[in-house]
C-alpha cells in the first residue's frame, strides 16, 4: 500500500531529510586517512541526537550501528569498524534519521585522499545518474521511467555494473514503504507516480559486475569481483513538473571541498 503524504507531512519529512543533510556534512568535514569508520559513525550519531532526532537504522532488523558505512567493495550496508582509513578508499556513507514522526534517509560516497581517474569517474557517473532518475520522478511517470534512466545511463553509456539485489524505496513514517524503485528497468512500467508520494532514489552502481554477495557479518553487500562501488541518495517527493528534492547535497559538498582544501595545505 502506497502512504501519500499531505503538504505538512512533507514538510516535516524535509526537516528529517535535511539533519540527513547535515549529519552527512559532518563526516564530509571530518573524513580523512587516518580515521575510522566506527569514529564516523559516533560522530554521526552523536550529531543526530544533538538535533533532537534518533538514528533510524540502529536497531533496525537488528541492524547495530547509527550509520551503514561501506568501503571500496562493499556497495552498502556495511559495518563500521576500527580500522583505519587509507588514501585512495572510497567510502558509501547512509544515513537515516528519525524526527517528529518521519524518517529521513540519505547517503554519499567519500573519496579519501587522492584517487585513481577510474574510481573519480564511477562516482561522478553515480552521482549524475541520480539526477538522471530525479528528473523523471514527476507526476503521470512511473518507477520505470526512473529506473531506465538510472540504469540507461550507468550501464548502457558507461558500462558500469548496476545492482540489481538491493532498490530505493517509499519512505515516510516507516523507513521502507512501497513502492519499490529499482535503478534497472523498462520505462513505462512500475507503479504510477503521483502527487504527495515521498521516495528515496538511490543508484548503487558497480564500477565491474553488477553481482554482488552477503559478507558474512550477514548485512554488508560486496561486489562479486571486488572492485569498488558508488552510492548515492536523496529523499524526493513527486510534483508536477519537477521533483521537490527534500535532501540536499549543497552542505556535504561545501563541507568536502573545505575539508580537500585543509588536507592539501598540510
Amino acid at each position: 500500500m502506497i502512504h501519500y503524504k499531505t503538504k505538512a507531512e512533507i514538510e516535516l519529512m524535509r526537516e528529517s531529510a535535511l539533519l540527513v543533510s547535515e549529519a552527512l556534512a559532518v563526516v564530509a568535514a571530518t573524513i580523512k586517512p587516518g580515521i575510522t569508520t566506527m569514529q564516523l559513525d559516533k560522530i554521526a550519531e552523536e550529531f543526530i541526537r544533538d538535533n533532537k532526532a534518533t538514528a533510524s537504522f540502529k536497531g533496525y532488523h537488528g541492524f547495530p550501528f547509527a550509520c551503514c558505512i561501506s568501503v571500496n567493495d562493499a556497495v552498502v550496508h556495511g559495518f563500521p569498524t576500527n580500522d583505519e582509513l587509507v588514501n585512495g578508499d572510497i567510502v558509501s556513507v547512509d544515513v537515516g534519521v528519525f524526527k517528529n514522526g518521519f524518517h529521513g534517509d540519505s547517503a554519499y560516497t567519500f573519496g579519501v585522499g587522492e584517487l585513481s581517474e577510474e574510481v573519480k569517474k564511477l562516482m561522478r557517473v553515480t552521482k549524475e545518474s541520480l539526477y538522471k532518475g530525479i528528473e523523471k520522478a514527476i507526476i503521470g511517470n512511473r518507477v520505470g521511467d526512473i529506473a531506465f534512466a538510472i540504469q540507461d545511463y550507468t550501464e548502457k553509456q558507461h558500462g558500469y555494473g548496476v545492482v540489481r539485489d538491493l532498490v530505493g524505496h517509499g519512505l515516510g513514517r516507516h523507513l521502507h514503504e512501497e513502492p519499490q524503485v529499482p535503478n534497472f528497468g523498462k520505462r513505462g512500467t512500475g507503479a504510477k507516480l503521483r502527487e504527495g508520494l515521498v521516495i528515496a532514489i538511490e543508484p548503487m552502481i558497480n564500477l565491474g559486475t553488477k553481482d554482488v554477495f552477503h559478507d558474512k557479518d550477514g548485512w554488508t553487500i560486496r561486489t562479486a569481483d571486488g572492485k569498488p562501488a558508488a552510492h548515492y541518495e536523496h529523499d524526493i517527493c513527486i510534483q508536477k513538473g519537477k521533483a521537490d528534492i527534500l535532501s540536499s547535497f549543497t552542505p556535504i559538498e561545501a563541507a568536502e571541498k573545505a575539508n580537500t582544501e585543509l588536507c592539501s595545505d598540510y
